[in-house]
């Protein structure tokens, strides 16, 4: 059996072992899932549906395929996805959080399953699209993941995963940490109180601050047998990873 890779370690300040970390970012996801949209539209300060949408076309997404979006959340990259292709794409949403489905479902016409990504109740080879926004930092394994990605994608399917990285620059890093861990959780306070809005923001760069470096991401993939695994960067903190299952 292939050893985990988590995508951080253990974070004390969150929760004491491996074992309560999925109870306690699914309580903090179904918290925060009737304000995310309004916790996204500060945090990329409306630019979101722009980038999720140009990283979808740069990906090759197009009319007719068949995209399982996991950990859907509120659905902005399912969204994303359907504007791309004009509503010709057969989308299927998947997340852990019931709040963030019931979130999803309000604007949402596509099905919906509440599942995690290291278990997918999907059929081998049935989607020629897997996509995740901005949550590999809160699954248990990348290993076992990706493997699920690979088994579900059809031969010559595309996998997109979006993530944000720490910076290696060091003013970089200090604009980040500023605006990740500081900024918007203050923002989320004053706008948002009485709520776990700022808490999810802290939690975020957090996770963001200790997550293995894109190279290892990059490594597993290969390791699990994808083929043309790259990585586009922005700023060097927004990367888009892109991988195909074999032909």
């Amino acid at each position: 059996m292939t050893a985990p890779i988590r995508p951080h370690p253990v974070l004390a300040k969150y929760y004491g072992s491996l074992d309560e970390r999925p109870s306690f970012t699914q309580s903090l996801f179904d918290a925060t899932a009737c304000h995310y949209g309004r916790i996204d539209r500060i945090f990329s300060l409306g630019s979101g549906g722009w980038y999720r949408g140009r990283a979808l076309r740069r990906s090759g997404l197009r009319p007719g395929m068949r995209v399982l979006d996991v950990a859907v959340g509120t659905g902005l990259m399912a969204h994303a996805a359907l504007r791309v292709t004009e509503g010709r794409a057969d989308v299927v949403g998947l997340d852990v959080s019931q709040n963030m489905l019931t979130e999803a479902q309000r604007t949402l016409g596509i099905p919906l399953i509440r599942a995690k990504a290291e278990q997918l109740p999907v059929a081998e080879a049935s989607v020629d699209f897997v996509s995740m926004g901005y949550a590999l930092r809160h699954i248990s394994d990348l290993a076992s993941t990706f493997q699920e990605f690979r088994r579900v994608l059809r031969p010559g399917g595309t996998l997109l995963l979006l993530e944000i990285a720490r910076p290696q620059g060091r003013i970089m890093h200090g604009l980040t940490s500023w605006y990740l861990g500081r900024f918007v959780p203050s923002i989320c306070r004053l706008l948002m109180p009485r709520t776990s809005s700022a808490a999810l923001m802290g939690y975020f760069w957090t996770t963001i601050k200790h997550c293995v470096p894109p190279g290892v991401i990059l490594d597993e993939l290969a390791a699990t047998g994808f083929v043309e695994v790259d990585c586009d960067a922005d700023v060097d903190v927004f990367r888009a990873y892109r991988a195909r299952k074999p032909g």
